[in-house]
């Protein structure tokens, strides 16, 4: 946190240019920063109520940074409150993104932000302006602790009567922070299975991380215009895909775990069989809760968590994966082409060639990683293929479920689970941007056609 903070204040006090800057280095940097800080104070001896080893706790923080979830020693038995509330304040500077808590303090200290601040910040924002960054950063604090207060109000209702008041907080205030920040940290090792007939649990926790999932500005852009014709075709896309999505995901989960009797087979009421259902259809995309044992559920689930932890839920979000907009452009794109339309169009709007070729670039290197992913850990790690893939793109997404897959990767494939888990958070493509810094090439060559397909 320090080290971002001072980044931006030489930043701010340096306006003569941007050739030099390097926007997302300054950004993954800062991740780096905050999971060191992270990874020593939970190995203090008194972070922990069982020792854990330096990997493990540099596992836990990088985790908690990227609000993926998984773990590799149980958060609640392992970790002391003062742990756990190490792995909170992580969960929530990594949700927000550092950025934002990086502009607030420098604000509040008096410091102006200066043009390469203010770059800065558009890269963490993915903002189209300067202006519109600046203000995103004040806007997304405030908007992150109402739904979390909210929050935390709804689950004290659940977790007092049950628990007593200090506990009952206590928990209601974890899941509260965890679940916007679509983190899937739990303090229990089966997750939220203890509560999978709980329907006030179960939709609680799904309307935090949905809510989070959404973004600031799709939520802030639903109340002020209160009416979808009036809304965004940005807004549009990410409503009516992430309402498609879960409701698909929904009733295919129903229908290929009905009869299972690991999961929903094991439910005697239908009302049981539905909120399960709606749960564990809508937290691949972004969550990484559970209440039924994933590695129980039957491949064909699996390969569609696949699908939706690949896909994960809006720019702007508290969430990962290569995210729905650039889902929602590649389908338009693929569907206006085999119509014979070289113009990507939706909602009445055309898109621009930019944002497809974005869309293209961002999903490309999603798989490129998965792909090095999965071969990396069947040559590391002798486990099922299919659970080795889940676990890769669960880590990919930010997602955190996994199908037991997690304790068995050994010192090699928890670093390389780590790695995929930074990259999937800042995004492929602010790694593609390192990479191979972005020139305009003024040479233009004439005009070929290759096959495809």
């Amino acid at each position: 946190m320090k080290s971002s903070v001072l980044s931006l204040i030489r930043a701010g006090r340096d306006t003569r240019g941007t050739q030099q800057l390097n926007p997302p280095r300054l950004l993954i940097e800062s991740f780096l920063s905050l999971i060191v800080v992270g990874g020593c104070l939970l190995k203090l001896p008194f972070a922990t109520e069982i020792p854990v080893t330096w990997l493990e706790a540099f596992f836990t923080a990088t985790s908690a940074v990227t609000v993926t979830g998984l773990v590799v020693v149980e958060t609640g038995s392992h970790y002391s409150l003062f742990g756990q509330l190490v792995i909170l304040t992580l969960i929530q500077l990594g949700g927000l993104g550092l950025m934002t808590f990086a502009v607030l303090t420098l604000l509040a200290l008096g410091f102006k932000l200066g043009l390469r601040g203010q770059v800065v910040t558009q890269v963490a924002f993915n903002e189209v302006t300067l202006t519109t960054a600046k203000r995103a950063s004040k806007s997304i604090a405030l908007f992150a602790l109402i739904a979390e207060c909210i929050g935390l109000v709804v689950l004290a209702l659940f977790f007092v009567p049950e628990r007593g008041w200090a506990n009952g907080l206590y928990y209601a205030l974890f899941y509260a922070i965890s679940a916007f920040n679509n983190s899937g940290f739990a303090l229990s090792g089966d997750s939220l299975s203890a509560y999978v007939s709980h329907a006030g649990v179960s939709l609680s926790v799904t309307a935090l991380f949905i809510t989070g999932g959404l973004g600031y500005l799709v939520v802030m852009e639903m109340i002020q215009k209160r009416s979808f014709t009036r809304l965004s075709v940005y807004a549009k896309i990410i409503l009516v895909t992430t309402l498609t999505l879960n409701l698909v995901a929904m009733t295919v989960f129903l229908l290929l775990e009905y009869n299972n009797p690991a999961t929903l087979g094991a439910l005697d009421s239908i009302t049981d069989k539905l909120v399960t259902a709606w749960f564990q259809g809508t937290t691949p995309r972004t969550a990484g809760f559970n209440t039924v044992d994933i590695s129980t559920l039957t491949a064909g689930t699996s390969v569609l968590f696949l699908l939706l932890m690949f896909v994960g839920a809006a720019p702007n979000s508290t969430a990962s994966g290569i995210k729905i907009s650039t889902f929602v452009i590649l389908l338009a794109a693929t569907r206006g082409f085999l119509k014979g339309n070289l113009r990507v169009n939706l909602f009445r709007r055309s898109i621009s060639r930019e944002a497809v070729l974005k869309a293209l670039a961002v999903t490309t290197l999603g798989m490129a990683l998965v792909f090095v992913g999965v071969l990396s850990l069947t040559i590391l790690v002798k486990d099922d293929f299919l659970d080795i893939a889940f676990e890769v793109v669960s880590a990919f997404g930010t997602v955190g479920l996994s199908r037991g897959t997690t304790e068995h990767l050994g010192a090699a494939g928890q670093l390389i689970i780590m790695a995929i888990m930074l990259i999937g958070r800042v995004g492929p493509l602010t790694v593609g941007y390192i990479l191979t810094m972005r020139s305009k090439s003024q040479i233009r060559y004439a005009r070929t056609e290759l096959p495809v397909g």
